[in-house]
């Protein structure tokens, strides 16, 4: 049992890491000594580390809890985190069409910058598609991910160390809006919920420039 418990709080840590480190990446203090080194490929490479530091840290996950006896679930329940789970990537995918994904990704300021513009990482101010419903479709695809997927220890310890970090992350991320778009976005956070749809649809109109 002791064993057990060392590997939750080990895969604890591991996420732990992952936040902070991530975190810490995305301040924009960090940003500011940063970007002279990578300029340009600044929002690539921020990503692509996220992405290898996140693999890391599930597949470590998977080889602690490699002995662990999965859950036995009701055939009621095993359908309804299935829906879930489909929900959360159809979201997810259909959410990601309001994006400039080539912002998102970091290969818009790349391309800018071989053509001597200099692209920013922040996309315009927008609301529309699932944004009328909620301020953060992307973390409310990824609780649907992460909770409709759980299988075993593994897999819970997944969902609530994922889920905080995504709710902890919005938390930042909506200083960083507030900071950078004022007035628009607090009238628009005052409106919109955050992950779930409680209000129903929501007018909205674009702001202007």
């Amino acid at each position: 049992m002791e064993d057990f418990y060392k590997t939750y709080v080990l895969y604890g840590l591991m996420w732990l890491g992952f936040g902070l480190v991530h975190s810490l990446l995305a301040r924009e203090f960090v940003k500011a000594r940063l970007k002279p080194a990578f300029g340009a490929y600044y929002r690539l490479s921020y990503n692509i580390f996220a992405v290898l530091h996140v693999v890391l840290v599930y597949v470590v996950g998977v080889q602690l809890f490699a002995d662990f006896t999965p859950y036995l679930r009701p055939e009621w329940l095993w359908w309804m985190q299935g829906v879930m789970h489909g929900m959360g990537w159809i979201i997810l995918f259909w959410a990601l069409r309001d994006y400039d994904l080539g912002t998102l990704g970091g290969t818009t300021q790349i391309r800018a910058y071989f053509n001597g513009i200099l692209a920013h990482d922040d996309e315009p101010l927008h609301f529309r598609g699932f944004h009328c419903w909620v301020r953060h479709p992307l973390y409310a695809a990824g609780f649907l991910i992460l909770w409709g997927r759980i299988t075993s220890d593994f897999d819970l310890l997944t969902a609530i160390f994922g889920s905080l970090y995504l709710w902890i992350g919005s938390m930042f991320e909506e200083r960083h809006l507030i900071r950078l778009y004022g007035d628009h976005y607090a009238t628009y956070k005052s409106r919109v919920p955050a992950f779930f749809p409680w209000k129903g649809f929501i007018d909205l109109k674009e702001p202007r420039p």
